[in-house]
């Protein structure tokens, strides 16, 4: 993971810088069964063999990890007991727990530390994803369930700074594996392309406000390649903790950017998620934004079937972004909160906020603005979600304005 997960871990970073049908038939079968406690014993404990070299590295990383003073949610959890029940374990794509904590062996300085290599891993390794997921959301215990998609209403939300004196610009972004396909470190380059071209044919059929282009990285000209990356568009190849995770393989094979006309919709493909679909524009009209990311995935839904599991919600290759997937967020100026750091975060805690410099995890504030968004994501609705951003943007604004 890269990104949440690295000072949240591993799952956003990039994001802030900016045989095929057996194996898709089983992804399909093993998403719907994830919490399904009746699967056959063998592939719930992955009695398979595990090879020894696989052992040895998660040996040596598990005790560099324990001798650490790394303070990441894996360490936290990893205890001995933990690691000796789940090393030899396999879900049925081959993937062990050094594919799903490798990442955070090698990067002490991650705050979740763990990736599912597969939809399966989350059950497989259930005794190491549960009580990460539970710390990381908030409470979210074995017995819980995702609530039912809801985007609610979505002329509730309107604009958050109609002067436009602190918001630079707001966000609202999604996360989707399509369904029938597992995550990065699983998928072949055949499946990587064949996803490709199933987004690309969907996204080029959007039309109205959505209507755009879609851009592979594969072949692209250094011209497209510029322009994408003047608009903030382009993403780069994975940063360390994504490496670490092997969701680097075949790059930029079947990677590609679709946006819009007017450059406020926007979509990864296989990025860090199969999809990250985000939609996003200058100023504070959350209404517009969210209006917009809601349409978008409806639409796109419609033709390409996404992975959802009754317990988790939308199924995502980090943890941190299961259920909605929603992450909601704005560029803010708060020079004066910015003084004062710790009421900044106070009023961030009691609504549930996450607060980043400008450019994303481990990055200053430049001139006092700040990224902050949900940072909630599982346990409850997509308008639940955004709604605390919402609610705690606008006391910011008015503690900024009071002092």
């Amino acid at each position: 993971m890269g990104g949440v997960c690295s000072s949240l871990g591993i799952c956003e970073s990039t994001e802030d810088q900016q045989t095929v049908q057996q194996n898709d038939q089983q992804t399909v079968q093993q998403t719907d069964n994830i919490d399904n406690n009746d699967d056959d014993d063998d592939v719930k404990k992955g009695n398979n063999m595990v090879d020894a070299a696989v052992l040895d590295k998660l040996e040596s990383g598990f005790a560099k990890l324990a001798a650490s003073d790394s303070k990441s949610l894996l360490k936290k959890y990893l205890t001995k007991e933990v690691f000796d029940q789940l090393k030899t374990r396999k879900t049925s794509f081959g993937s062990t727990l050094l594919d799903v904590i490798q990442s955070g062996l090698e990067n002490h300085d991650s705050g979740v530390g763990i990736y599912a290599p597969d939809a399966e891993a989350y059950t497989v390794f259930a005794e190491i994803f549960d009580p990460i997921i539970d710390d990381y959301h908030g409470g979210f215990t074995k017995t819980d369930k995702h609530p039912p998609k809801d985007f609610g209403d979505v002329d509730s939300f309107g604009n958050l700074d109609p002067t436009g004196e602190y918001i630079v610009s707001t966000r609202v972004r999604c996360g989707r594996s399509l369904e029938g396909y597992p995550f990065n470190p699983c998928l072949t380059e055949a499946q990587y392309k064949e996803m490709e071209e199933k987004v690309s044919s969907t996204l080029s059929g959007l039309g109205g406000e959505l209507k755009g282009t879609f851009y592979p990285l594969t072949g692209m000209s250094k011209e497209v390649q510029q322009k994408l990356i003047d608009d903030h568009f382009l993403f780069k190849e994975g940063d360390r903790f994504l490496q670490a995770a092997n969701a680097c393989r075949f790059w930029p094979t079947g990677r590609g950017i679709f946006h819009n006309d007017d450059k406020t919709f926007l979509v990864w493909c296989n990025e860090e998620d199969h999809l990250r679909i985000i939609s996003m524009q200058m100023g504070g009209d959350l209404g517009q934004v969210y209006r917009r990311l809601v349409t978008a995935v409806n639409e796109i839904e419609k033709r390409l079937p996404f992975s959802h599991n009754d317990r988790f919600g939308f199924l995502t290759f980090c943890p941190t972004n299961l259920g909605t997937t929603v992450r909601a967020s704005v560029h803010i100026k708060v020079p004066k909160l910015a003084a004062n750091k710790a009421k900044l975060e106070e009023v961030a805690a009691k609504y549930n906020l996450q607060v980043r410099g400008t450019r994303g995890e481990h990055t200053e504030a430049e001139g006092g603005i700040y990224d902050i968004s949900n940072k909630r994501r599982l346990g409850l609705t997509e308008y639940q979600a955004v709604k605390e951003m919402n609610d705690g943007i606008a006391e910011l604004i008015k503690l900024e304005a009071s002092l």
